[in-house]
This record gives structure tokens, sequence and C-alpha cells, in this order.
């Protein structure tokens, strides 16, 4: 457990607003995963990298843009964000991982943030799949799984970039009604249905349960605009003659 003093003095080297979700983020041994971070616009050009350990000033550089192995990194600078995907994490890689970009510089510190993994045989909240997609104007629909332990915890759907967050059980108007969360705690999961889809709706959201969270990537595509064919009238006998 890091000291709150000493966690103050990591997080002064973190730029702001887009750690205020404290991730944890739960993963299935043995299989392959994906996971993105968010970077400020301004640093589009610049290297990305994951770094592990629990304290910043001193982890360890796991992978960079562009390279392969257990982990690999793809970036998109359009979206301000990179995708680090991994393979075969088994429950000795749990822990703190830091998604970073280099700033490079004479007395310039890196920017990065912090997000734990929980690495589970059988992990406490999961989806089927970690990518759905819609056409514009279309419905969508995501399966929350979480554990027996996990039935009567908050229950969210976040937008990764912006971390505005859906909840199961709240009816006020801050909530946007295109969303829709039902929680079923018999079957242990909650579905979102996503309707009126926009190309704007794409992008990275969390299922959270608590304290745990999984992600999924959402993509909106053009809406299928049908073709109508002009049918040709066959000319008459008068018409033929002429």
């Amino acid at each position: 457990m890091i000291h709150p003093l000493i966690l103050s003095g990591i997080l002064l080297y973190i730029y702001s607003g887009v750690n205020r979700l404290k991730l944890n983020i739960a993963v299935k041994s043995g299989s392959s995963g994906i996971i993105p971070c968010v970077y400020d616009k301004q640093h589009k050009e610049n290297r990305k990298y994951l770094c592990e350990g629990t304290v910043w000033s001193s982890c360890r550089i796991l992978v960079y843009a562009n390279a392969t192995g257990k982990y690999s990194i793809t970036d998109y600078p359009d979206q301000s964000i990179f995708t680090v995907r991994w393979d075969r994490l088994e429950t000795s890689d749990s822990g703190y991982y830091w998604c970073a970009v280099e700033i490079g510089g004479y007395g310039t510190v890196d920017a990065g943030y912090y997000l734990y993994l929980t690495v589970q045989s059988a992990p406490d909240v999961f989806v089927v799949s970690s990518s759905v997609s819609g056409h514009e104007g279309g419905n969508v629909s995501v399966q929350c799984f979480y554990s027996s332990g996990y039935q009567n915890k908050l229950k969210q759907w976040c937008r990764y970039k912006d971390e505005s967050c859906y909840t199961v059980g709240r009816t006020d108007t801050s909530q946007n009604p295109s969303v829709q969360i039902s929680d079923y705690v018999r079957r242990r999961s909650f579905t979102v249905l996503m309707t009126g889809l926009r190309l704007s709706d794409s992008g990275w959201y969390l299922c959270s349960v608590r304290d745990l969270q999984v992600p999924v990537q959402l993509i909106v595509k053009e809406a299928k605009r049908a073709l109508t064919d002009i049918p040709t009238a066959s000319p008459s006998d008068s018409e033929t003659d002429m």
C-alpha cells in the first residue's frame, strides 16, 4: 500500500483530468486483452510507452509504441488515445502500471497516470466481448457480468475519455435518456442499452462495478443508405411501332 504522502508526491508528476476514476482493470489470467490510455492532444507527436511499478519515478518501461512482444502499443493521434495489448497475463502480473508520454528535454518530467491491473483466473467483473459495433441512428447493447460478492455494489457505465458515468438505479435528469442500464441480480449481470447512436459516441467505455472496471470499445459506423432503383417501363406496342 502506498503511503498517502508518497502518493501525493507521485501525483504531482501526473497530468490532471484523466485519473479521477482510479482505474482498477479486471483481467482474466492466461488471456489476451487490451486497454486504452488517453493523453493530451498536444502530445500526439510524442513517443508513448507503458511502465510498471508502484512508484512513478522508478517504474520499469515495458514497451514503447510500435514495438512488439508480450505487450504492444498502437497510437491513435486523431483520438488522443493509445492502446496497450498484451498476451497471457498471469496472476503474478497484477500491480500498478503507468500510461506514459515521453516529453523529453532537460529538467522535464514525462506525463503519465497510473492504473492497477487485477489479474484473476475468474475475474469478479467481465464482458463476453471487449468490442461492440453499431450503425448511426441504431442501437447497441452491452452485457456486463459480475460475481456474487458484487451483487449489491455500485454499477456504472462510464465513457473513458471524459469520465461521464451512467449509474444503475438513478433516474435524475443528469443522465442521458439514450443510455439505459438494467441490473439483473439473479443473472449477476447488468445490461447497457444505447439508443439513437451518433458517430461521436464511438470510443472506449468502462463496465464498472464498485472498484473494478472492464474496458469496452464502441465503434459506430455511418448509417446504411438504401439504394432505390428507378423502374424502367417497357415501351408499349404503339411506341415500338413509332
